[in-house]
């Protein structure tokens, strides 16, 4: 820490540092780190990668993807591509492309924005996986029934 700045390295970035809104605390394991408003900042940092001009790294996708509590598996049928895809660009291995790029970002400042449909599919998103532990490369049902067409 060096002039009263915390690198916050528990968001999974490089290049995140608090100036305020952090307490360092003694525990009996150690010192630890209290951050006032953890939602609030992780909804900044968000805002800031999304609106950015310069394309996503593979840290900063894994960032947006995971404040939107989707599987790599999830994000890559919203983007209709192969889970693998998605992992390579989180681990560095390939850029995301543009379109993959724009949507990413629309998707994470829909969901931030108060687009209850987005935040609505992609919570529904979330609890399927959690309920049913979603197989990856099996295809996500609308919920309409064969009939219902």
């Amino acid at each position: 820490m060096a002039n009263g700045e915390y690198h916050y390295t528990e968001s999974g970035l490089d290049s995140v540092y608090l100036m305020n809104g952090y307490e360092i605390v003694e525990m009996p394991e150690g010192r630890s780190v209290v951050i006032q408003d953890i939602d609030g900042l992780h909804q900044a940092i968000g805002r800031l990668l999304a609106t950015e001009k310069k394309r996503l790294n593979g840290k900063e996708v894994r960032f947006l993807r995971t404040e939107m509590l989707l599987s790599q598996s999830s994000l890559a049928r919203l983007l209709q591509l192969d889970e693998q895809t998605v992992a390579r660009w989180e681990k560095g291995r390939t850029n995301i492309p543009g379109p993959a790029d724009g949507t990413l970002r629309l998707l994470y400042l829909e969901h931030i924005g108060g687009n209850e449909k987005i935040s609505v599919l992609l919570r529904e998103i979330a609890d399927l996986e959690a309920a049913y532990c979603v197989v990856p490369g099996a295809p996500i049902s609308s919920g309409l029934s064969d009939f219902e067409a």
